[in-house]
Protein backbone atom coordinates (compact mmCIF):
# COMPACT_ATOMS: atom_id res chain seq x y z
CA UNK A 1 0.00 0.00 0.00
CA UNK A 2 1.30 3.05 -1.24
CA UNK A 3 2.00 6.43 1.43
CA UNK A 4 1.66 8.55 -1.46
CA UNK A 5 -2.44 8.53 -2.84
CA UNK A 6 -2.59 11.97 -4.30
CA UNK A 7 -0.39 11.27 -7.83
CA UNK A 8 -2.67 8.48 -8.17
CA UNK A 9 -6.06 10.57 -7.33
CA UNK A 10 -4.51 13.66 -9.52
CA UNK A 11 -3.92 11.81 -12.42
CA UNK A 12 -7.68 10.08 -11.88
CA UNK A 13 -9.41 13.91 -11.73
CA UNK A 14 -6.96 14.96 -14.78
CA UNK A 15 -8.72 12.04 -16.76
CA UNK A 16 -11.95 12.95 -15.55
CA UNK A 17 -11.71 16.22 -16.22
CA UNK A 18 -10.67 15.34 -20.12
CA UNK A 19 -13.95 13.49 -20.31
CA UNK A 20 -15.93 15.77 -18.68
CA UNK A 21 -14.25 19.02 -20.90
CA UNK A 22 -15.11 17.04 -23.91
CA UNK A 23 -18.54 16.31 -22.31
CA UNK A 24 -18.64 19.91 -22.40
CA UNK A 25 -17.81 20.55 -26.07
CA UNK A 26 -19.98 17.63 -27.27
CA UNK A 27 -23.04 19.48 -25.41
CA UNK A 28 -21.94 22.79 -26.81
CA UNK A 29 -21.99 21.13 -30.14
CA UNK A 30 -25.21 19.92 -29.97
CA UNK A 31 -26.86 23.08 -28.64
CA UNK A 32 -27.54 22.38 -24.96
CA UNK A 33 -25.89 25.59 -23.53
CA UNK A 34 -28.31 25.20 -20.84
CA UNK A 35 -27.83 22.28 -19.64
CA UNK A 36 -23.84 23.77 -19.52
CA UNK A 37 -25.08 26.95 -17.67
CA UNK A 38 -26.42 24.44 -15.11
CA UNK A 39 -22.75 23.19 -15.15
CA UNK A 40 -20.72 26.15 -14.60
CA UNK A 41 -23.15 27.81 -12.03
CA UNK A 42 -22.65 24.11 -10.28
CA UNK A 43 -18.71 23.81 -10.34
CA UNK A 44 -17.35 27.39 -11.20
CA UNK A 45 -14.12 26.06 -11.66
CA UNK A 46 -15.26 25.04 -14.87
CA UNK A 47 -14.77 28.69 -16.25
CA UNK A 48 -10.96 28.45 -16.20
CA UNK A 49 -11.93 25.79 -19.36
CA UNK A 50 -12.93 28.78 -21.65
CA UNK A 51 -10.05 28.86 -23.55
CA UNK A 52 -9.62 25.06 -24.18
CA UNK A 53 -12.89 25.09 -25.26
CA UNK A 54 -12.26 27.57 -28.21
CA UNK A 55 -9.55 25.23 -29.57
CA UNK A 56 -12.28 22.95 -31.03
CA UNK A 57 -12.35 22.59 -34.14
CA UNK A 58 -16.14 22.05 -34.50
CA UNK A 59 -17.73 25.84 -34.91
CA UNK A 60 -20.75 24.90 -33.33
CA UNK A 61 -18.73 24.39 -30.22
CA UNK A 62 -17.23 28.30 -30.13
CA UNK A 63 -20.24 29.53 -31.17
CA UNK A 64 -21.31 27.52 -28.16
CA UNK A 65 -19.25 29.13 -25.93
CA UNK A 66 -20.46 32.63 -26.78
CA UNK A 67 -23.97 31.67 -26.52
CA UNK A 68 -23.10 30.37 -22.99
CA UNK A 69 -21.24 33.36 -21.95
CA UNK A 70 -24.08 35.89 -23.10
CA UNK A 71 -25.89 33.61 -19.93
CA UNK A 72 -23.37 33.54 -17.57
CA UNK A 73 -22.68 37.35 -17.73
CA UNK A 74 -25.89 37.45 -16.47
CA UNK A 75 -26.21 35.02 -13.67
CA UNK A 76 -22.80 34.55 -12.45
CA UNK A 77 -20.67 37.78 -13.11
CA UNK A 78 -18.61 36.83 -9.66
CA UNK A 79 -16.94 33.99 -11.68
CA UNK A 80 -15.99 35.40 -15.20
CA UNK A 81 -12.74 36.32 -13.83
CA UNK A 82 -11.56 32.61 -13.64
CA UNK A 83 -12.42 32.45 -17.30
CA UNK A 84 -10.04 35.12 -18.09
CA UNK A 85 -6.52 33.26 -17.38
CA UNK A 86 -7.79 30.68 -20.32
CA UNK A 87 -8.71 33.30 -22.75
CA UNK A 88 -6.27 35.98 -22.66
CA UNK A 89 -3.62 32.70 -23.25
CA UNK A 90 -5.52 32.23 -26.52
CA UNK A 91 -4.85 35.77 -27.61
CA UNK A 92 -1.76 34.02 -28.72
CA UNK A 93 -2.60 31.28 -30.15
CA UNK A 94 -1.45 30.50 -33.96
CA UNK A 95 -4.25 29.99 -35.51
CA UNK A 96 -6.71 33.18 -36.11
CA UNK A 97 -10.06 31.75 -35.88
CA UNK A 98 -8.78 30.58 -32.08
CA UNK A 99 -7.22 34.66 -31.45
CA UNK A 100 -10.72 36.02 -32.80
CA UNK A 101 -13.05 33.64 -30.84
CA UNK A 102 -11.35 34.86 -27.36
CA UNK A 103 -11.12 38.15 -28.36
CA UNK A 104 -15.28 37.93 -28.81
CA UNK A 105 -15.65 36.16 -25.50
CA UNK A 106 -13.61 38.58 -23.86
CA UNK A 107 -15.70 40.86 -25.30
CA UNK A 108 -18.97 39.45 -24.27
CA UNK A 109 -17.39 39.34 -20.52
CA UNK A 110 -16.61 43.23 -21.31
CA UNK A 111 -15.10 44.04 -17.87
CA UNK A 112 -11.86 46.56 -18.13
CA UNK A 113 -9.54 43.48 -17.10
CA UNK A 114 -11.32 41.07 -20.56
CA UNK A 115 -10.96 43.94 -22.55
CA UNK A 116 -7.72 45.63 -21.84
CA UNK A 117 -5.26 42.84 -23.40
CA UNK A 118 -7.70 43.39 -26.61
CA UNK A 119 -5.89 46.54 -27.40
CA UNK A 120 -2.11 44.22 -28.59
CA UNK A 121 -4.34 42.63 -31.06
CA UNK A 122 -5.02 45.19 -33.19
CA UNK A 123 -1.84 44.41 -34.97
CA UNK A 124 -2.81 41.20 -35.66
CA UNK A 125 -1.61 39.97 -38.80
CA UNK A 126 -5.21 39.05 -39.43
CA UNK A 127 -7.45 41.21 -40.56
CA UNK A 128 -10.16 39.56 -39.47
CA UNK A 129 -9.01 39.71 -36.14
CA UNK A 130 -8.33 43.32 -36.53
CA UNK A 131 -11.58 43.85 -37.02
CA UNK A 132 -13.51 41.61 -34.41
CA UNK A 133 -11.30 44.13 -31.79
CA UNK A 134 -12.12 46.68 -33.92
CA UNK A 135 -15.80 45.87 -33.21
CA UNK A 136 -15.51 45.34 -29.64
CA UNK A 137 -13.44 48.19 -28.85
CA UNK A 138 -16.02 50.37 -30.86
CA UNK A 139 -13.07 52.07 -32.54
CA UNK A 140 -13.95 53.47 -36.11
Amino acid sequence: MSNQPFPAAAKKNDVNDQEMLQVIADFLAMGHVDTIVVLFRHEPRYFAWTGSLLTDERYAVRLGVSVLFEHLTACCPQHLALALPGLIAQLDHPQPWVRGEAASVLGIIATTEALAPLRALLDDPSPQVVEIVRDILELD
